[in-house]
């Protein structure tokens, strides 16, 4: 597995403490610098990276580390430093071992994990040396075919970091799919969930008994012809694939049963007029404050998120990047686990926003249900809403997506936008096939329309209903 370590430090760690804590390792060679010095690495003779560092990160969002490391930290801010040792390379996960308890020492802090950051004893670097490009171009990535990009992570949660944010970009200009390699008990972020591609991007999980599985579909999977394809049976036909599931996938959600966890799911899109004085993140803020009767924690471009939470931060940098795609994270307290994904898009009718969110909540606690009809209504009538589609689910309150089957949320409530009832013809909007008619939302001359629905997470035929809506909605009914 590569190993992922990360220090924890008080003080920003400098170039100086950077490039020592490396050397620690031996002083063999100096080390350099790619990405204009976002990234320092150290490499063998061949040029393959052995450490890879990337740049302080100034963490000011309190719970990250407890939510994605499961580990302490300091008092927020705090400067998080992430290192990766390459994939089958004994000295490499050493030397990321010692680089991390030398900058610990150093600079003063932690590291993570324990058990890796363990030595400060020097090891042997001989034929070390820095990095040339393009081999120091994607350090995420362990493995690469003609089909897809491979990535091996060891940590508790597979976060949307920088490292796997470049190597989802890179995948997608090479239009390679993206397959994650993860030992058993892993777990991945909702945002790394959300970006997973299609086939044959998946998530890839080692299991002792079948030898690896799906960890979103526990299909039993095999390394086959560049990629980790389904296991296809003898006795397979295209009518009749008989896939086969994993018994630790299945056996998974057995063991744990009901444990009255929940999931309040949300997911919307925005159509705003594109306009210079246009803030962005308001529809987001307005949600979560209907649902938790706070604003978000923090945001950043990455996981951890880092930022305190900030309108006027977030839409500068939405601005920056125009016209590309920006996307975000959003976070809440550890009290209330909340976790979003924006993407910001320049389109023809406008400034897009596309959100999903989810906030968690255990045994004995109240999904918020009667407070999202008037998030509904918030962001219908002052934040141009499209769509909304509400769901509750049986999933964990940390948010975290487990390696065994969880049960599909369950519609609660649909939304549409005045704009798009304004637009369909005749009454077809309000006289619907369901039994409860759709409550008006913001003026009465220019509604849009709620429509409820079951959302008993027990029952799945609310789905039903739910097909039926949207059939109608499209004239197809």
């Amino acid at each position: 597995m590569t190993k992922d370590v990360i220090t924890l430090t008080k003080k920003m760690p400098d170039p100086l403490s950077v490039i020592a804590g490396l050397l620690s390792g031996g002083p063999d060679r100096l080390v350099g610098t790619e990405g204009e010095g976002a990234v320092v690495q150290l490499c063998d003779e061949q040029g393959r990276p052995l450490v890879s560092v990337e740049a302080p990160l100034l963490v000011q969002v309190r719970g990250e580390a407890e939510r994605l490391l499961g580990a302490s930290a300091p008092e927020v801010p705090y400067w998080w430093t992430e290192a990766r040792a390459t994939t089958g390379v004994k000295e490499a996960e050493q030397l990321a071992g010692t680089f991390a308890a030398r900058l610990a020492t150093l600079v003063g802090g932690t590291a993570w994990p324990r058990e890796v950051a363990w030595s400060l004893a020097v090891v042997d670097t001989d034929g070390m040396s820095v990095a040339p490009v393009p081999a120091a171009a994607q350090p995420a990535v362990d493995v690469l075919t003609d089909k897809v990009a491979v990535i091996i992570q060891d940590r508790p949660v597979v976060a949307m970091t920088a490292w796997l944010s470049d190597a989802f970009r890179a995948a997608a200009n090479a239009e390679l799919g993206l397959q994650i390699v993860t030992p058993a008990g892993t777990r991945l972020s909702p945002a790394v969930r959300a970006s997973l591609p299609g086939w044959p991007s998946r998530w890839v999980v080692q299991d002792e008994r079948d030898g690896y599985y799906d960890g979103l579909s526990g299909a039993v999977l095999e390394w086959k012809n560049g990629f980790f394809a389904t296991v296809v049976p003898p006795d397979a036909t295209r009518e009749d694939p008989r896939t086969p599931l994993a018994a630790t996938f299945q056996e998974g959600a057995t063991a744990q049963g009901d444990t009255g966890e929940r999931q309040l799911a949300i997911s919307f899109r925005t159509v705003h007029p594109a306009d210079d004085r246009l803030v962005l993140g308001g529809a987001v803020e307005a949600v979560w404050r209907e649902i938790t009767g706070e604003p978000p924690s923090g945001w950043g471009t990455e996981e951890p998120a880092n930022l305190p939470w900030s309108l006027r931060q977030l839409t500068d940098v939405a601005y920056e990047r125009s016209p590309a795609p920006t996307w975000l994270v959003v976070v809440g307290t550890p009290e209330r686990p909340g976790l979003a994904t924006v993407r910001i898009t320049r389109t023809k009718g406008g400034v897009e926003e596309d959100v999903t969110m989810a906030f968690g909540y255990g045994p004995g606690e109240q999904v918020p249900t009667d407070a999202v009809q008037a998030a509904a209504e918030a962001l219908a009538t002052r934040h141009d809403l499209q769509s909304m589609l509400v769901q509750i689910r049986r999933a964990r309150r940390d948010l975290s997506v487990p390696p065994h089957f969880e049960g599909p949320g369950v519609p609660y409530a649909f939304v549409l936008g005045a704009e798009e009832v304004r637009t369909m013809p005749g009454d077809r909007a309000r006289r619907t096939p369901l039994a409860e008619a759709p409550r008006e939302l913001g003026p009465r001359t220019r509604p849009a329309l709620y429509y409820p629905l079951p959302g008993d997470p027990s029952d799945l035929s609310g789905w039903q209903d739910f097909e039926r809506l949207m059939r109608h909605l499209k004239g197809e009914g």
